[in-house]
């Protein structure tokens, strides 16, 4: 669940599950990759609602301990895989997995990753300034000790959608100087004191943390990766549902989605014939517009506020990845 941080400690809620469930259809004897795993909703609502096998993957080490009580309740339906959806393709044909019937992803960060301190993810709470989803590669403490100014400014602008990208830059630049950054309100104090607080309330650090954490983790790269291993591995008929929580993740899946739909523009008759085989439909859009929490679930989980559904449905035409000579 991508929030740039909590007020206070909740429990993990998966986002619009019936909805997800709903698109995704589980079936007897089909085959499910839950990507996000995290705490296992949206793998436990596949599990129940149909005899079904899930693949469930996570990057995080800590997500995939807290499911081995849910793999002893459903011994030889639900198998646990250590990595990243982005590399979900080659991590299941390791297992003699090459197709399946449905893919569910949540984007971002999870409420159990905010919540731990430890983790670094939150501005609210003082830890070590980390922001690592799998414990390895810089952490954001690298990031920002150690990065020229304009590259810092760039991040915090393309990811975190800052506008004030510069001046935090600068403001971090500075400070390093004096005393290098390893703390989270270390680095949130330094933001507040340069960059004022929104009319709706909203943290001046919050902007920056949150780019910081894509860049650190790659996070839209994975996604436009596990999005064409979706396209790779679903069989015909099988479906795929993403929530995301800010424009940048909306705007890839609604991009990727739509430009290999029959909503994408027709080819041109002038077109090589090349060209035109490889713009045949892949999928068929679910949603044609995003489905949103409902009022409900907003007063239950205000961190569903921002969430956006969508889903499509593959069709039986060659996966564009593949006819470009590669799984993604």
């Amino acid at each position: 669940m991508n929030t740039a941080a909590a007020s206070s400690e909740t429990p993990h809620v998966p986002v619009l599950l019936a909805e997800v469930i709903a698109a995704l259809q589980p079936r007897d004897g089909g085959i499910y990759v839950d990507g996000t795993f995290g705490a296992g909703g949206y793998t436990s609502a596949l599990l129940e609602a149909a005899h079904c096998q899930v693949w469930a993957i996570d990057r995080d080490p800590d997500a995939l301990a807290r499911g081995a009580a849910l793999a002893e309740r459903f011994p030889d339906r639900l198998h646990l895989i250590a990595g990243r959806f982005g590399e979900m393709a080659d991590l299941l044909a390791a297992q003699g997995v090459r197709n399946v019937d449905g893919i569910a992803l949540d984007i971002g960060v999870s409420s159990m990753q905010i919540d731990d301190r430890a983790r670094g993810f939150s501005f609210l709470r003082d830890g070590p300034l980390d922001m690592r989803m799998e414990r390895a590669g810089r952490s954001a403490a690298d990031i920002v000790n150690t990065l020229p100014e304009k590259e810092l400014a760039d991040i915090i602008f393309t990811f975190g959608e800052e506008r004030y990208a510069r001046r935090v830059a600068k403001a971090i630049v500075a400070a390093r100087l004096e005393r290098p950054f390893s703390r989270t309100l270390h680095l949130a104090d330094v933001i507040r004191a340069v960059v004022r607080r929104a009319l709706d309330g909203i943290d001046p650090a919050t902007r920056t943390f949150q780019g910081l954490r894509i860049y650190v983790n790659d996070e839209l790269g994975e996604l436009g990766r596990g999005l064409r291993c979706a396209e790779f591995l679903l069989r015909p008929g099988g479906r795929i549902a993403v929530v995301s929580f800010h424009s940048l993740e909306d705007r890839i899946v609604k991009t990727f989605l739509r430009t290999r739909s029959a909503e994408a523009a027709r080819p041109s008759r002038h077109m090589p014939a090349s060209a035109v085989k490889a713009s045949v439909p892949t999928f068929t859009l679910i949603t044609k517009r995003p489905a949103l929490p409902s009022n409900d679930e907003i007063d239950r989980n205000p961190r569903s506020h921002s969430a956006r559904l969508r889903a499509a449905e593959r069709t039986s035409a060659t996966a564009l990845a593949a006819v470009a000579g590669g799984q993604a």
